[in-house]
This record gives C-alpha cells, sequence and structure tokens, in this order.
C-alpha cells in the first residue's frame, strides 16, 4: 500500500529536455499502444455549426447533423461558436508561457499527493500502473468556491483573466448542446439542463505533451471515456495526437485549428440511456514535436441523480444504467485500473 497516491519525481519534459529514457512504467502493456501512423485512417466526424444549432429557424438540418455525430461517434467539431481565432490563439498562448517557465517556477503551483488540482502528471494508485507520458495542470473552475486559486498560475500574467473567459464562454456552449440534445430525441427541452443541475463542477486540465523516444510503446493518455457529459477540446493547431476507438478500430482526429473538438461523456450516455456514445480515445506520442492542448471537462453536480430520461425508457428499450450520484468519485478507481467505469452502473 506505500505506492498509494506518491507523487512521480521528475516531470515528463524534464526527461525529454534531458534525454533520459523513460522508466518502464511508462510502457503499456499489451496491445495498447499505437503511433501517429498514416495507416490509421481520419475521422470523418461532421462539422456543426453552432450559431445555425442555436438559431430556431436554422436547427433542423443541424441538429440532425449534431445527433448523427453524438450517436454514432461521439464527438464532433464545432464552428461558428462565438470566440474569435485570435482569442483561441491567445488560449494557447498562456498555455504555452506556463510551460516554458522554469521548472521551479512552475513547481510553486504541484499538485499535492492525494490530489489531482495543480501542476503534475499521474496520481500512482498502484505498482502496476501505467503512466501517460504528459505532464499537466489541473484546475477547477466551477463551482467558483471550489477553485484553488493557488494552483493557478500568476505568470503569465493574463493567465487567470484568459481562463475565466474562455470556460464562461464554454458553460454558455455547454448549455446550447444540453439543449440541442434533448430536442434531438424530442424530449422537453430542459430535461438533461435539469439534471446537470445548479452547482455542476467545471475543470480545465492544460496537457502537455514532449516528444518521446519511444513512441511505439509510450501513450501520451491511455486508452479511457470521459466522466464528463461533454468535454471541450482546444487541439494542437499543428501536432496531430488524439485518436477514438470505433468499431474495434482507431481513427486519428483531423486539425480544425479553430474549431473545438467536443466528445459526450459517460454522463451523457447515461442519460441518453445509450443513444449518445461515450466514445474511448486516447493520446499518442511521437519523437519530433511536442504537443500541448486544453481539455475543458463539464461535470453534472454530484448531488444530482443521473439517470436515463424518462421519455428514453420504454418495454422495447428498458433502462439500460443505474440511478448514479458523485459518478466522478467511481470513475478515477476504474481508470487507474484501466477499466470503464460506465461498466458499473450497467444494469
Amino acid at each position: 500500500m506505500a505506492a498509494k497516491a506518491e507523487l512521480i519525481s521528475n516531470s515528463v519534459q524534464e526527461m525529454a529536455l534531458n534525454g533520459e529514457q523513460p522508466p518502464v512504467k511508462y510502457f503499456c502493456k499489451g496491445n495498447d499502444v499505437g503511433v501517429l501512423d498514416a495507416s490509421v485512417p481520419l475521422i470523418d466526424i461532421p462539422v456543426v455549426d453552432l450559431g445555425l444549432l442555436a438559431s430556431p429557424s436554422t436547427s433542423a438540418q443541424e441538429l440532425e447533423k449534431f445527433h448523427l455525430a453524438v450517436s454514432s461517434w461521439g464527438c464532433f467539431q464545432v464552428v461558428n461558436h462565438g470566440m474569435t481565432s485570435s482569442f483561441l490563439d491567445k488560449i494557447r498562448d498562456v498555455s504555452k508561457r506556463f510551460f516554458a517557465l522554469s521548472m521551479e517556477d512552475k513547481q510553486k503551483y504541484s499538485r499535492e499527493a492525494d490530489s489531482i488540482e495543480g501542476y503534475g502528471n499521474d496520481m500512482i494508485l498502484s505498482d502496476h500502473q501505467t503512466i501517460d507520458w504528459s505532464d499537466r495542470l489541473y484546475l477547477t473552475i466551477s463551482p467558483e468556491d471550489q477553485r484553488k486559486i493557488k494552483f493557478w498560475p500568476e505568470n503569465p500574467k493574463d493567465f487567470r483573466e484568459t481562463l475565466n473567459e474562455y470556460t464562461m464562454k464554454l458553460q454558455e456552449i455547454n448549455e446550447i448542446l444540453l439543449r440541442a440534445m434533448a430536442m434531438s430525441l424530442n424530449l422537453e427541452e430542459s430535461s438533461f439542463i435539469d439534471q446537470y443541475g445548479e452547482r455542476p463542477l467545471v475543470a480545465a486540465r492544460f496537457n502537455f505533451y514532449p516528444p518521446c523516444p519511444r513512441p511505439d510503446r509510450i501513450l501520451g493518455v491511455k486508452p479511457h471515456a470521459d466522466a464528463s457529459a461533454f468535454t471541450f477540446l482546444l487541439q494542437d493547431k499543428e501536432v496531430e495526437g488524439l485518436q477514438f476507438l470505433k468499431d474495434n478500430q482507431w481513427f486519428r482526429v483531423p486539425i480544425i485549428p479553430h474549431a473545438l473538438l467536443i466528445n459526450v461523456g459517460d454522463q451523457v450516455e447515461i442519460m441518453s440511456n445509450g443513444i449518445f456514445k461515450s466514445p474511448v480515445h486516447r493520446v499518442v506520442t511521437n519523437t519530433e514535436k511536442e504537443r500541448k492542448t486544453l481539455a475543458v471537462f463539464c461535470i453534472p453536480d454530484s448531488d444530482k441523480e443521473i439517470k436515463p430520461a424518462d421519455g428514453l425508457i420504454s418495454e422495447t428499450r428498458p433502462s439500460l444504467y443505474k440511478k448514479v450520484k458523485d459518478y466522478v468519485s467511481i470513475y478515477f478507481q476504474y481508470y487507474q485500473q484501466g477499466k470503464r467505469p460506465i461498466e458499473a452502473v450497467k444494469i
């Protein structure tokens, strides 16, 4: 039990800079690994226009496109989202400047051993765990009274303000999507928003993937699905790495520099009674280039009970999932064991 929630001494960034060979705990077991390879086909996922989706006069066609994306792939790219290209570049820039700080400066925001909040990498929960080849800064955004400001970088100077503005916009988009999801299933427009609750958890994770000497054996992030309702990813503008699993085959995600990549999380799969899919995805590494992304997770209020919407249960399609509260608390235990947490709530 001594390995419980210990901290990794070295950052991946330091190992890469010093040309160190990665320890064996970073090596994936079995067939989990994959490389950034042209033999992995590109996903042809729909691009959804948020302006059209939110507009009553033009939404029918866009709603259909959205429904198809989340029921077949569980993910889509969104454009016309109300944020300028220069603003998205500003977010990328504050992330880049944070990871470019000296190790001493970054370590001022180091997470504690038993928490994921702050700067660091994987929480070690067992001796047999495979570690991801990434460093990250993980921050709680809302509820605001749960923010731990000591982990919010003061340098770059505009970091806090930029992150705050970005996540407020994402929460507006999240509400549009929850309403669209209900409408696409002919449900009451507020049915998913009611389950999402008044005090949702919104968390941001800035990811840094340095070049990796063994991309054939090491992943940036292990295969997993998300615990969220929706996850919003601001991709690296130049370097690919994200892959989704569909029908037992991996697919590469194309880069659309000023789109947001959005995927369904487990809690939307539960609320939609399995109609919308929470896709398994992973991040592959490469030997040449670093990659930086920002994932924001919109997670239902932990006090709210999540369950399949009543209108989606019938004799022909019974409820597929149990009612669940605070799904995130079971999620991390299962994830670090390499199991899918959603299996625990299936009937």
